[in-house]
């Protein structure tokens, strides 16, 4: 039998105070929509349908090809979202999972436990709950001696019994399709909201005298629901000691995992060492045996093996294996470090491709450059390649040697083997095999200082 899989995306989340759509809010790297739409996948729903309402198209670019939609022009509870979804479900045999899109903290494993559980219990409808130490606020899950659920009752409307009840609903769901879209029908809006509630279903499936059941999460801080900042710092806490405790079990090791921000999607091989604050982010890579030192920032790149990072940032860039950078440079976009290369303190690269063996060791800025193998850069070396509306190519060979406080004035070539004198400001082409000297003669002054302010013999 088929399952399906609702996800309520539509409200504006107002107590996040902000224009972003509440579930498009970050956590780790993805949004919290993202989260939700992978734990789903666990099920391998037969069809989504995510419920859009506030800003809509943005909800949709994030989930375009992972769902159909259903747009909910007003926002009259969760009974009236989930009727939205009508046209793409109503009829279908199966269970149909619903599940907020703000909770990104529920795993693919828990919702498979609770599909299996609504199955071997043959009940109409199953409600994910979990066991609070402070269960204040939530709604509260009351059962019968054969542990069905008989009602969920909120916190103001619940007896001092009622209130010990740690019991409470995560507000996801599995219900038998068919009876939901039925049921539905006899909601109503007689409360002080003036809405549709999904929990008035368990009272008219009870009424019924249908099996309503309950699937207890191991691990409370799945349940959280994120309404504002700091619901979505506490997600992204819970999420990140969860990304580096499956890399520490993977055999990378942490300084201090609680200061090292690993994003969803990166991946990190065995033995790598990473030291605290660290922020690894987006799509990177990063190969066996690796350091990353205290203090570097890596976007979107591809780490190679044995390569040393220290106190640096490097963005959506490529490092082949046993590359050493830093301290303190800067790979910025488009730029790919071959071998054995060494992009020493404030050196910056940007757009250039840099070969094997090649130094850069301080003091330097690299951009639009295609640079061979072995080459050497002197302190304070510039490659002059914009002119203030366009970006010009320099190409350096093999072998060359640049001195330091050299100027390289884009478009220009340096074959290889060849030299710039240190000072020299280079703006032709320099054959392969030459020396490039491109500076005023020094003249000497024979006794000039003399006469001057500061020598000694003027001093009072």
């Amino acid at each position: 039998m088929n399952n399906y899989a609702i996800i309520l995306a539509a409200g504006k989340g107002t107590r996040m105070k902000s224009d972003l759509p509440k579930v498009l809010h970050k956590v780790a790297g993805l949004t919290m929509l993202e989260h939700v739409f992978a734990s789903v996948g666990a099920i391998n729903p037969a069809k989504t349908v995510t419920v859009i309402g506030h800003k809509a198209e943005l909800v949709e670019e994030v989930a375009a090809e992972k769902s159909a939609f259903a747009l909910q022009k007003e926002q009259l509870g969760t009974g009236h979202a989930v009727m939205m979804a009508a046209e793409a479900l109503e009829g279908l045999k199966g269970q149909t999972l619903i599940i907020a899109g703000d909770t990104p903290l529920i795993t693919g494993e828990s919702l498979k436990n609770l599909l299996d559980y609504h199955r071997r219990h043959k009940n109409v409808a199953t409600i994910l709950t979990a066991m609070a130490d402070d269960p204040f606020g939530y709604g509260r899950i009351i059962r019968n001696d054969r542990s069905e659920v008989t009602k969920i009752v909120e916190q103001k409307d619940a007896s001092d019994f009622e209130q010990q009840v740690r019991e409470i609903n995560t507000g996801t769901y599995v219900f038998d399709n068919q009876r939901l879209f039925a049921a539905l029908k006899e909601l109503n809006t007689d409360n002080a909201q003036g809405e549709y509630y999904l929990t008035d279903l368990i009272s008219i499936f009870r009424n019924n005298e249908e099996k309503v059941g309950a699937y207890t999460l191991a691990d409370f801080a799945e349940s959280l629901g994120v309404n504002d900042r700091f619901a979505l710092a506490t997600a992204e806490k819970v999420m990140r000691q969860r990304i580096n405790k499956k890399h520490m079990l993977n055999g990378v090791t942490f300084s201090d995992p609680d200061t090292a921000y690993i994003d969803s999607e990166v991946e990190i091989a065995g033995d790598v060492l990473i030291e605290g604050n660290v922020s690894l982010k987006g799509k990177t890579k990063v190969g066996q045996g690796s350091l990353i030192t205290n203090g570097s920032y890596i976007v979107n790149s591809t780490i190679g093996q044995q390569t040393v990072i220290t106190q640096s940032m490097i963005e959506e860039s490529s490092l082949a294996d046993q590359v050493t950078v830093g301290p303190y440079a800067h790979i910025r976009p488009g730029s790919h470090i071959a071998q054995g290369a060494h992009i020493g303190n404030f050196v910056e690269v940007k757009a250039a491709q840099i070969g094997e063996e090649t130094k850069a060791g301080h003091l330097t800025y690299i951009g639009n450059a295609s640079v061979g193998k072995n080459v050497n850069f002197g302190a304070g070396t510039i490659i002059a390649n914009y002119d203030g509306r366009d970006k010009y190519q320099t190409t350096i060979g093999n072998n060359v040697f640049i001195g330091s406080n050299s100027t390289l004035i884009a478009p220009v070539s340096l074959g290889d083997n060849a030299l710039t004198a240190a000072g020299s400001a280079i703006n032709e082409d320099v054959p392969a095999d030459s020396i490039a000297i491109a500076r005023n003669r020094q003249v000497n002054k024979d006794g000039y200082a003399a006469a001057k302010p500061h020598h000694p013999n003027n001093q009072k």
